[in-house]
């Protein structure tokens, strides 16, 4: 059974109690809560920021693998169904994009507060279509797709570390390339979509397939860049996480 211990899934970098407003980061594949340390640190105290961390990497790499995309956003939908009420904006990138829109789609259905926005990043829709099998190449295949992206953090470069973050890498992909086209798939709050115009994994075209996952309001921002376009660009990127969170706070607060 999947620990739900909030203190294992959630980080606070930058603690922010009193703050009006609240953004969830969901990682990329293989990523880390830590990747999200910069924009924790742009954001707070204005806002109360939580990262997801989740199992098999960093501090929880002893713990056991979750087996796909479902069973990530199941144990992710409990975890934060038990935070305090606080207007909330969810920020996903790659993989986190979708564990974001399938969080969103549990808590509108009744498992706990959903989300006021959801921006998602460096993700074609839901409902698009791709053969891809990257979690089936070897270690070197693997790797060298993870490095092609241009987000390779330097610490792939790191053996040792490599070494540790290769079982979670691997998971990762595997959950993403399984995860079944839900083209009917749709939740009533806004999506704002980011995206960077040379990413191999999302072009624009199936970025803007967003639009059909939502009845609220869609939009669509391009940057220039690959797939982890959110690194060189990311003070145009915290303004518009900035924008985001300042449209749902309650008037008044």
């Amino acid at each position: 059974m999947t620990d739900l211990d909030p203190g294992k899934w959630l980080r606070r970098y930058h603690p922010a109690p009193a703050a009006p407003v609240r953004l969830v980061c969901f990682p990329h594949a293989g990523g880390s809560a830590s990747f999200y340390r910069p924009v924790s640190a742009a954001h707070s105290p204005g806002a109360d920021v939580v990262v997801l961390q989740y199992p098999g990497r960093q501090d929880r790499h002893r713990e056991p693998l979750l087996g796909g995309i479902d069973e990530y956003a199941e144990a992710i939908t409990a975890v934060l169904a038990a935070e305090p009420e606080l207007p909330t904006v969810f920020f996903g990138h790659s993989m986190g994009a979708l564990l974001g829109f399938e969080v969103a789609h549990r808590l509108e259905r009744g498992a706990g507060r959903p989300p006021r926005s959801l921006v998602v990043s460096g993700r074609r829709a839901p409902g698009t279509v791709r053969d891809e099998r990257v979690h089936l190449l070897d270690d070197e295949g693997l790797l060298a797709d993870v490095r092609a992206l241009n987000g390779a953090e330097s610490a792939l470069d790191d053996e040792d570390v490599v070494r540790m973050s290769l079982p979670a890498i691997r998971n990762d992909y595997r959950a993403v390339e399984t995860y079944p086209p839900r083209p009917d798939r749709v939740v009533s709050c806004p999506i704002s979509v980011l995206i960077g115009d040379d990413d191999p994994k999302s072009t624009v075209d199936e970025s803007l397939r967003w639009k059909e996952h939502t009845s609220g309001a869609f939009r669509l921002r391009g940057f220039r860049g690959g797939h982890f376009y959110l690194v060189e660009h990311a003070p145009q990127v915290n303004a518009e996480l900035a924008a985001e969170l300042t449209l749902r706070i309650p008037p008044g607060e």
